[in-house]
């Protein structure tokens, strides 16, 4: 899968300008958790870090572990703990999920996440850790539909604002020889008329014509 190889450089520069932080990261507490949504920058490469001591990760031969940054827009909500949150989350791609997610990205033919495709990801469920002491292993699925195909099964607000909404069908009234428009309507407005009326047709309906 190709992704652009570059350091992160932290907060987007309009985050940066406006005082934020960027997205708040997503999370994957507990098994059946999916975060979807459309990609909305550009995704980034950045080394890993230590959550506890805030330090790089390396691996054993001395080279940096790294992640695939991406942002997507969701429809999740929490003013409690996020100000002003817009539903934009940070998935931090690494290990198995990543493999998940190349996987995806395979299927559709991609050649890597691109800005306006969807991405979801889903925790499935845990592994046993390989040593004792250690976290359970999070295993992930996930699934990636691009830019393009995305854009074609999301209708323009501009077009449904604009259409005029169906207008409701009125049900026709019968036609009865020997009375006008406006003394079939009158004779309607009786229950027990209207009843008979539609008895009437009802059998007219049900009688076969004549050979």
């Amino acid at each position: 899968m190709t992704t652009p190889q570059q350091p992160y450089q932290g907060p987007s520069a309009d985050d940066f300008l406006m005082g934020g932080v960027g997205a708040p990261s997503a999370s994957f507490l507990t098994v059946g958790t999916t975060v979807s949504g459309r990609i909305t920058e550009r995704p980034t490469v950045q080394q890993q870090r230590d959550m506890k001591t805030g330090e790089n990760k390396f691996w054993p031969d001395g080279n940096p572990m790294m992640q695939l940054v991406v942002t997507v827009q969701t429809d999740e909500r929490d003013p409690s703990t996020f100000t002003d949150d817009d539903g934009r989350r940070r998935l931090f791609v690494k290990n198995q999920m990543k493999s998940a997610v190349a996987d995806a990205v395979r299927a559709t033919g991609a050649r890597g996440l691109e800005v306006g495709g969807v991405l979801s990801i889903t925790f499935t469920h845990e592994l046993p850790p390989k040593q004792r002491g250690f976290n359970p292993i999070k295993q992930y699925s996930a699934t990636y539909t691009p830019a393009a195909q995305a854009a074609l099964h999301t209708p323009d607000p501009g077009t449904l604002a604009s259409a005029p909404a169906p207008a409701p069908q009125q049900p026709a009234s019968p036609a009865v020889p020997g009375l006008s428009p406006e003394q079939l309507q009158a004779a309607l407005a009786n229950p027990a008329t209207a009843a008979l009326l539609a008895q009437q047709q009802a059998q007219a309906a049900a009688t076969p014509p004549p050979f």
